[in-house]
């Protein structure tokens, strides 16, 4: 094999045994000159394309909704069935837990473990209020038989809906399990990447109702 040359001074940085020195130059030939990315970085790149990939599955739902709006086979529409009273309500929830969500997150970065206690119980009890509220509004539906069998206008609305609601529970349960690492393990670097995850993760969901809320509700009732 025939070694690649360098200029003088210059150490090769395939060069093995005892005298091998690092190199110190801004690129070794064929690989990248930084090594690999930290964990962090890694970590956060990965749960972005999740992100995203749930981004995509909402908007596939968004869509579907949007052809399926007016298909009701003489069924209710939103006008007749949404209230608007219920959804601020769950809309002022969900909010407020992106507020308390951020604030835990300050709480951890203060290395001050009571706030954080106090913050994520609050977004959890505000994310229960959403969810308890959004169940009451589903049986409400289906004991009038307005399930989602009964237009393809409701099939979309209770996937849609349904699908977010889904990944509230699952966030809960993700808030809870952060709670108890924080508690057995304190504030380590790998708990505090998991938290601020589920911050990223909490958050979308709050940009995802908004959008239900305008586009689903909000139009609902005024159409």
């Amino acid at each position: 094999m025939t070694s690649v040359p360098f200029s003088s001074g210059e150490v090769d940085p395939y060069r093995h045994g005892p005298r091998a020195e690092p190199y110190r130059g801004p690129d070794a030939p064929g690989h990248g000159g930084g090594g690999a990315a930290p964990k962090r970085v890694v970590v956060a790149y990965g749960f972005w394309i999740f992100l995203l990939s749930d981004i995509v599955l909402f908007s596939c739902l968004f869509a579907s909704y949007a052809v399926l709006v007016n298909a009701t086979a003489d069924g209710p529409s939103g006008h007749d069935i949404f209230s608007r009273g219920s959804v601020a309500i769950e809309t002022a929830c969900l909010l407020a837990s992106s507020f308390t969500c951020g604030t835990a997150s300050l709480a951890m970065e203060a290395r001050s473990k009571l706030w954080f206690y106090v913050a994520m119980a609050v977004t959890c009890l505000l994310g229960l209020g959403f969810l308890f509220l959004e169940a009451n509004e589903f049986i409400g539906l289906v004991s009038q038989d307005y399930g989602p069998g009964r237009s393809a206008f409701l099939t979309a609305f209770f996937s849609l809906v349904g699908c977010h609601g889904l990944h509230v529970s699952v966030g809960i349960l993700w808030l809870l399990t952060m709670m108890a690492q924080v508690f057995a393990k304190g504030f380590r670097p790998d708990i505090e990447r998991r938290v601020f995850c589920f911050a990223l993760f909490w958050h979308t969901l709050d940009i995802i109702w908004v959008a239900i809320f305008s586009l689903v509700y909000l139009m609902g009732v005024v159409s």
